[in-house]
């Protein structure tokens, strides 16, 4: 009789096991895909690449597929045609397509980053910088209207400096090309993302003097947004995936530059480790991560200032018509 039962209960095993594993694959299958658009690749959002890293977004049960698309205009056309779900870029961004009267409006609902991420960097420093010495130079800036140059321009205003009459203002190069010009020769300062300020100091090509993130204060810098209809009809997901943000950013805010270092590092392959951790600790160090995805009030008021000094600010939108902090907030609950 043992004989006889013994083959049935080996079946049986073989088949319990078998549906198990086809049940695992079934919950890999529900996953839900959330394609993201990422407006650089930068170890400025270090949080984000902790959440992919650390399989933050798989526990909300969330596939996110991610894509950098090289600047803002392209970000946002990605979004509005429906390439990508969700957008990494500046806050700007969405009051530009609400000023043209979107139908749809552009939805900012978990905050990444809180200060600019751009430093100036001189080719010839002195020993203590002083910003009258920008008087007269020539200034290698960022693109007009994003909001890199804009932090820049009103940094400069703030120390009694007018970019367009003070200095001689650079800012037709493209954006992926401005390192090279620089090192090519042309201008006298630049404004860098990180890691090629420090790449620059490194090289003897430059030394930093000072922080654009610092001197221009907090803003609602780099942001996932969406459509308000995606979000909409996709509630629950937006929720999940501002989840996975929180969770990231309280990992970066407990964890030192070396070990977040180590987490990020596969998604810049040809970035050294020393200089990986030298930008994220300056980052740190300024608090350019932001400790949760709460696009507060007065950081979006410091922001239409800045666009306002700018001269890119047709009316200043309210708060809460193109912020909804619903998501971030439960995130912290």
């Amino acid at each position: 009789m043992k004989r006889r039962i013994l083959p049935f209960l080996i079946a049986a095993g073989l088949i319990i096991a078998l549906l198990a594993g086809c049940g695992n694959k079934s919950g890999e299958d529900q996953l839900v895909k959330v394609r993201v658009g990422e407006v650089t690749r930068s170890l400025f959002y270090a949080p984000e690449y902790v959440a992919v890293a650390k399989d933050l977004f798989k526990a909300e049960g969330l596939d996110v597929e991610l894509t950098t698309t090289f600047g803002g205009d392209k970000t946002m056309t990605a979004l509005l045609t429906g390439g990508i779900d969700i957008a990494l870029v500046g806050s700007e961004t969405s009051i530009y397509v609400y000023q043209q009267g979107a139908d749809d409006p552009v939805i900012n609902f978990a905050q990444l980053t809180q200060t600019d991420g751009t430093f100036l960097v001189a080719r010839d420093a002195g020993e203590e910088f002083q910003w009258e010495e920008l008087k007269g130079s020539v200034f290698l800036g960022q693109r007009k209207g994003g909001m890199p140059q804009m932090a820049g321009e009103f940094t400069l205003k703030g120390h009694g400096i007018d970019p367009q009459k003070d200095l001689e203002l650079i800012q037709n190069i493209e954006f992926a090309n401005i390192p090279a010009a620089f090192a090519s020769g042309t201008g006298d300062y630049v404004q860098l993302f990180e890691p090629q300020a420090s790449i620059f100091e490194q090289e003897g090509k430059g030394k930093v003097v000072a922080s654009f993130g610092v001197e221009s204060g907090h803003l609602p810098y780099t942001v996932f947004m969406s459509k308000g209809s995606y979000i909409a009809e996709n509630g629950e997901t937006t929720q999940k995936f501002t989840n996975a943000i929180y969770k990231a950013q309280q990992w970066v805010a407990e964890h030192s530059a070396e070990e977040i270092a180590d987490a990020v590092l596969p998604f810049f392959k040809d970035t050294d480790r020393d200089i990986a951790i030298k930008v994220i600790d300056r980052y740190k160090q300024q608090g350019s991560y932001a400790l949760n995805p709460i696009v507060d009030e007065e950081e979006w008021n410091n922001l239409l200032d800045v666009m306002t000094e700018a001269g890119e600010l047709a009316a200043r939108p309210a708060h809460d018509a193109l912020v909804n902090n619903s998501f971030a907030e439960h995130a912290l609950d």
